[in-house]
């Protein structure tokens, strides 16, 4: 069974065998798999039993996500098929075009201005890169053949070999014969880059086997790509960049005008209003004439915001159904500005024709509950849902709701806060070692590390917005070698550390999240509540109940991350204890409920 499946280890668990066979079973029905897997089972590994339908049927699989770190398990796993197995068979790893490009200063771009600025130098044969990767020489035959062998390789790898030519084409070469392609959402959820990629590599929707990982992510991405903003500083970037470049600027300042128009001749409460497709509709002809000109900055400087106000005239010619036109008003660096958006409400606009195309979709997450939910908002109907259970000890986990404070609007005031940091205070002294918190807001965040920094000896590390790559990485540096000790992490749910961060073993002991991380109720929001609730008349729980809940699990998760992890966490509101939001918490969390926190804590340690 095992050499029939391709299984990478010598032994299943019990829990993966189930999963298997519940997962080629839908593969054999013809219906698409949509899985709530938590942390440890073991999920990748379902790589090995759909590469074995994929040699078999000639198919390619799409191993799709969003997390670097991913990519990297999934080669890992994949090498132990071919070892164990001693099959051959080559994959590709594909990141963003724009983070394999080997140009310096690239990342500078935003991706629409990279997409541009690549086709136009590939177009007009300026690209050394590029034009090394298309001649058909024998110094890039070797690189090809080598590239083989080594397979499987993380991009990272095949970037450092291929350094002299375009990475990413490099990658559609080998895409061609590959049986495995690692790849971000975007390059299936894209059409153009997805058309771009299927014609090199010679695939289809049809034939492929495609598995969304860490498939929460899958609503957001897909409104992402579907979502366009314009704002009165990029127009008026776009006429500074005009006459730069010695450009006609007459539109554009047209364009400037009937933005600032439209805010003062429009009703508008709370600093945003619904706008009519009508009221900022241009002539595709200008837009063609905007592109046309954008080419001249685009060639010199790599990027245009000529392009930019183009692109999103474009997008606002689309439909109205499921999407939302808001304007807002607000300050940035203390200068008022105007923002239009076209926003996506409804991810299953991108996502049904790939799900009707595809051959087989398996989605999979640890926080994908309620799975009904995302069935529906991604436009899934012949499916097979299937929720796992923990396979982590029961006994190394506490989990408990504490129902003496909220952050509830109407209930916040300076008592409620003292309370809140009283409590935070408490607990964290009483635990041993790193404690991670979560709050719904950074303002909310400031305001209890006012209170808090006075009444705890412990080191505390604050996010802050925007926050890079780099910066993130020093924070969580620092917050691990505190890990005898013990220090205090005050981050934002919805912020960098709120998934996608592994702290194993005791570089944390406990997670509390303070509050329900629910969206601001603007009209995004709104819109989206009457959208479900025409769709599906499940609106309060689709546009905002849901959503809030599955950020609180996602910050809880990243507590215990492996089976010999034992952690504490903590949910700090008195409405996680209300029936409409306790029914969202996965069972096999076994929520306890206590006015006592200290007093559980206690004895969860004494057990240790």
């Amino acid at each position: 069974m095992l050499n029939e499946i391709l299984f990478p280890h010598d032994k299943i668990r019990e829990i993966q065998d189930q999963m298997i066979k519940d997962l080629l079973t839908s593969y054999k029905n013809k219906k698409h798999f949509l899985m709530h897997a938590p942390t440890g089972i073991g999920k990748t590994s379902i790589l090995a039993p759909l590469l074995a339908k994929a040699i078999k049927n000639n198919k390619t699989i799409f191993f799709l996500t969003s997390r670097h770190t991913q990519h990297k398990i999934a080669v890992k796993t994949l090498k132990l098929i071919k070892e164990k197995h001693k099959i051959d068979f080559t994959i590709v790893d594909f990141i963003g075009k724009q983070h394999m490009c080997p140009i310096k200063d690239i990342s500078s771009l935003s991706s629409s201005q990279f997409y541009e600025y690549c086709k136009d130098v590939r177009e007009k044969d300026e690209c050394i890169h590029y034009l090394k990767s298309k001649n058909k020489s024998p110094e890039k035959a070797v690189l090809l053949k080598k590239l083989t062998s080594l397979s499987p390789l993380h991009v990272e790898e095949l970037c450092k070999l291929s350094k002299e030519y375009c990475p990413f084409e490099i990658s559609c070469s080998l895409a061609d014969k590959a049986k495995v392609i690692i790849a971000d959402y975007h390059h299936i959820l894209s059409e153009p880059i997805r058309k771009n990629i299927f014609e090199r590599a010679n695939k289809s929707l049809q034939n492929s086997i495609i598995i969304f990982d860490e498939a929460h992510n899958l609503p957001k991405r897909a409104r992402e790509l579907l979502t366009a903003n314009l704002s009165t500083p990029i127009v008026e970037r776009a006429i500074k960049e005009a006459k730069q470049f010695f450009l006609p600027t007459e539109e554009l300042e047209k364009i400037h005008t009937n933005l600032q128009y439209i805010s003062k001749s429009t009703s508008i409460s709370n600093q945003e209003t619904l706008i009519k497709k009508e009221d900022f509709l241009y002539p595709k002809e200008l837009i063609k004439s905007l592109k046309k000109i954008s080419e001249t900055p685009l060639e010199e400087k790599k990027r245009s915001y000529i392009l930019s106000v183009a692109s999103f005239l474009e997008s606002w010619h689309g439909p109205d159904q499921g999407f939302a036109r808001i304007l807002t008003k607000g300050t940035s660096y203390r200068k008022p500005f105007i923002q239009l958006s076209y926003k996506c409400l409804d991810p299953s606009i991108l996502l049904k024709p790939i799900i009707k195309e595809s051959h087989f979709i398996t989605c999979m997450s640890g926080t994908f509950s309620p799975i009904n939910f995302y069935k529906d908002i991604l436009g899934f109907t012949n499916s097979t849902l299937k929720e796992y259970l923990s396979s982590f000890p029961k006994e190394n986990q506490l989990n408990m709701i504490v129902p003496l404070t909220t952050t509830k609007f109407t209930q916040r005031s300076d008592q409620m806060f003292q309370n809140i940091s009283d409590i935070l205070t408490s607990l964290t002294n009483q635990i041993q070692g790193n404690v991670l918190v979560f709050f719904p807001s950074y303002q909310i965040k400031d305001d209890i590390f006012n209170l808090l920094q006075f009444k705890t000896k412990k080191t505390i590390f604050q996010e802050s917005p925007s926050l890079d790559k780099q910066q993130k990485e020093e924070i969580l540096i620092k917050f691990k070698k505190y890990k005898e000790i013990g220090s205090i992490l005050l981050a934002v749910s919805a912020g960098s550390f709120g998934e996608g961060i592994d702290l194993m073993g005791d570089l944390l002991k406990a997670v509390v999240v303070v509050g329900l991380p629910l969206t601001k109720p603007d009209l995004e929001v709104k819109k989206l509540i009457d959208y479900y609730d025409l769709k599906f008349n499940k609106g309060w729980d689709y546009g905002y109940k849901y959503p809030a809940m599955i950020k609180t699990l996602q910050n809880a998760g990243r507590c215990i991350r492996s089976e010999t992890d034992k952690g504490i966490t903590v949910f700090l509101d008195e409405r996680y204890a209300w029936n409409n939001y306790l029914q969202c918490f996965p069972k096999d969390l076994n929520i306890k409920i206590s006015k006592e926190p200290s007093t559980e804590i206690k004895k969860f340690l004494q057990n240790d």
